[in-house]
């Protein structure tokens, strides 16, 4: 990565664009900011304010670090989670051979903070954003990229868009399709092969492997993601047999979300011998932070406890503004704020004068723009002023709500921020 550009975020001035940071650091420097060590909690911080736990942070990273070394395979963990470069970097210091990304933008971002490996889990066929990308590719001998193809005629327009660009071609892999329904990919072994005749026919583009998303694996369950991935791998033992990565260095075969990658592990570590050394490339992104809803339900941990266990590291701190009966009160954080396309909020601590309570009796029963509003049963003691701490449910529509995330440590510390780029 660009160590240049990474310093430059901390020569970034605070100012208007950046929610809950204490008024008097306007003017500062992030990195003025980060060296005054403030307190999330006494130190001037304005409600609602989005923070993620030093402690919790670092654990994910290690531990998925640990995971992927300890079952072979190499990482690129899904960059769109957080579009984060400051965490780019972090996951790449743990181990990670590059980063997942799944839109042009998302591509720019990263290569502006030096990113040398970047796989693209999705179809490019937009004729500027490829032009851009050869450009790319022509200047840096040491940038890296893959990314998917479906169909003959994204091959085609691809092609096209290329041709003339000069430079290196474009590494691509064969999309398969988690099954009739699901989202992209070719549906059939028959189509892959014409996809991959495809490619064969370009001087632009380079077949180099297989890949895929077992999450949209209709009625999903560990047996039906298991088949599909077996099919994934016995697709890239065909394609290799039939001397279709001719052109290629080593053999890509790649899936793996949040939700199923221990199935993945198990799968991939089947994989026969090929002619080529084999890249098998996990791309699991909503690790980094996890979460208290959705991907704690989800989590491949929760089958596999002696492997480890990743914790939550958001927390939302919104104050309660409004308290208008028993059984209701209503915090300064909504939908502009936390996230909610999966879960709502989790009412989990109470914070008055210093002292941490759990948040009994407290629940988030709905969001406005920006309010959450609270039922607050017989045991629930909450006040006008409380700060209240609520988890979130799905980190990729958390972070994007908030352009620079304060990293706090377990006593309120603030020791980073993340900068955003959505």
């Amino acid at each position: 990565m660009s160590t240049e550009a990474l310093a430059r975020l901390a020569e970034e001035r605070v100012d208007h664009r950046f929610k809950g940071l204490p008024p008097d650091a306007d003017g500062l420097t992030v990195g003025e900011l980060a060296a005054q060590r403030r307190n999330l909690f006494t130190d001037g911080f304005a409600t609602p304010v989005l923070a993620l736990s030093a402690e919790r942070l670092e654990h994910n990273l290690r531990l998925m670090e640990t995971y992927a070394a300890r079952h072979g395979l190499a990482f690129a963990p899904h960059g769109k989670t957080s579009m984060a470069p400051r965490l780019f970097q972090r996951q790449i210091e743990h181990g990670a051979w590059g980063i997942t990304l799944a839109v042009p933008h998302q591509v720019w971002v990263a290569r502006a903070f030096g990113i040398r490996r970047i796989f693209l889990a999705n179809e490019l066929v937009d004729p500027a954003a490829l032009r851009r990308l050869a450009a790319e590719l022509d200047a840096d001998p040491a940038f890296r990229f893959v990314c998917y193809v479906d169909s003959v005629r994204g091959v085609e327009l691809m092609d096209a868009a290329l041709r003339g660009a000069g430079g290196r071609p474009v590494d691509v892999v064969v999309e398969l399709g988690a099954g009739q329904g699901a989202r992209t990919g070719v549906r059939t072994e028959a189509e892959c092969a014409a996809v991959a005749d495809a490619v064969a026919a370009t001087d632009t583009l380079r077949l180099v492997g297989v890949a895929g998303y077992e999450g949209e694996v209709p009625r999903a369950d560990a047996e039906r993601v298991r088949a599909w991935l077996r099919r994934l791998v016995a697709l890239a033992a065909g394609l290799d047999k039939a001397g279709r990565f001719a052109r290629a260095d080593e053999i890509v075969v790649s899936a793996g979300g949040s939700a199923w990658f221990d199935v993945v592990a198990d799968v991939f570590a089947e994989i026969p011998g090929l002619s080529l050394p084999v890249l098998k490339l996990l791309r699991s992104g909503a690790y980094v932070s996890h979460d208290d809803g959705h991907y704690r339900e989800l989590t491949p941990f929760n089958r596999v406890p002696a492997e480890g266990a990743l914790e939550p590291a958001f927390r939302l701190w919104a104050q309660v503004v409004s308290r208008p009966s028993p059984d209701q009160a209503f915090v300064n954080a909504g939908k502009r704020d936390a996230a909610y396309d999966l879960h709502l909020p989790f009412a989990q601590v109470v914070r008055r004068d210093g002292v941490e309570r759990p948040a009994t009796g407290i629940e988030v029963t709905r969001l406005s723009d920006q309010h959450a509003w609270l039922s607050t049963g017989p045991g629930a003691d909450v006040e006008v002023g409380d700060w209240i701490g609520l988890g979130l449910s799905h980190p990729c529509t958390s972070f994007d709500k908030w352009p620079l995330i304060p990293v706090a440590e377990a006593d309120g510390t603030v020791v980073d921020y993340i900068r955003t780029f959505f």
